[in-house]
């Protein structure tokens, strides 16, 4: 166990959920993004309990040590605020609210969880993603489509097994490092044969932040899971943001 980190798998919303935590106190929840795991939040698991707070992490659906239900339309908001609402009554039934944080997906999800449950929430930080309000008449999708293209990345995993095929030809080692080392200022894009905007050959140095023994905890997880758990969240966006299927 890293740094004193607890593993513990809770069954919630018909679905085993892996959870990482430490430490006692008030409740912090951390929800990761794409593609990520709850070790996206090491540091700050250790960081955090040692100041007297219970840091908790789980693995969201579709990820890690999470189940990952096979159809794309359990991975709507409901189901996914669905499974925290169970593991906050699992784990820490005697606190009314708790600490949020939320980074990329996990963002979005903080933000429907305060929406359909502020009762839970006593205070929300979320990092990249802001609160983008449901609208019935905009399909995020169409609007990013247009303004983008298709080669956008959003756009590209809309068609179930085709970027996961894409993916493995290039491997889950160049896929990780790939998305945890952008740093170009602008929208990524996946361009058949050319992803990420260049060919696969193209050395990746990795920033100071970020070991190979770290990137490797990804790819060996990533590499046993696959990234269609995480990439079936893309596939609800227009049922996140329109919520057409409520219409």
């Amino acid at each position: 166990m890293e740094g004193g980190i607890e593993h513990k798998t809770v069954k919630v919303n018909g679905i085993n959920m892996h959870v990482a935590e430490k430490g006692k106190g008030p409740l912090i929840l951390f929800l990761h993004g794409f593609p990520e795991l709850w070790y996206s939040w090491r540091h700050q698991i250790i960081a955090l309990s040692a100041l007297g707070y219970r840091a908790v992490a789980p693995d969201m659906r579709g990820y890690g040590d999470t189940d990952a239900p096979d159809s794309i339309t359990k991975y709507t908001c409901f189901h996914v605020v669905g499974d925290l609402i169970e593991l906050l009554d699992a784990l820490a039934p005697d606190q009314e609210k708790v600490f949020v944080v939320g980074h990329d997906w996990g963002a979005s999800i903080a933000w429907y969880l305060c929406l359909f449950r502020p009762d839970k929430v006593k205070a929300l930080l979320n990092l990249s993603v802001p609160y983008i309000p449901p609208n019935r008449q905009i399909k995020p999708l169409d609007a990013w489509r247009a303004f983008y293209g298709d080669d956008y990345y959003m756009c590209r995993f809309q068609k179930a097994g085709v970027i996961e095929a894409e993916f493995a030809e290039i491997g889950t080692e160049r896929v990780i490092k790939e998305f945890l080392t952008y740093r170009i200022p602008g929208p990524i894009y996946l361009t058949k044969g050319k992803l990420f905007g260049h060919l696969a050959n193209t050395p990746i140095m990795l920033p100071s932040w970020l070991s190979e023994k770290e990137v490797n905890y990804y790819v060996t997880k990533f590499d046993h899971k696959g990234f269609t758990g995480g990439i079936n969240y893309y596939r609800n966006l227009d049922r996140y943001i329109c919520f057409n299927f409520m219409i």
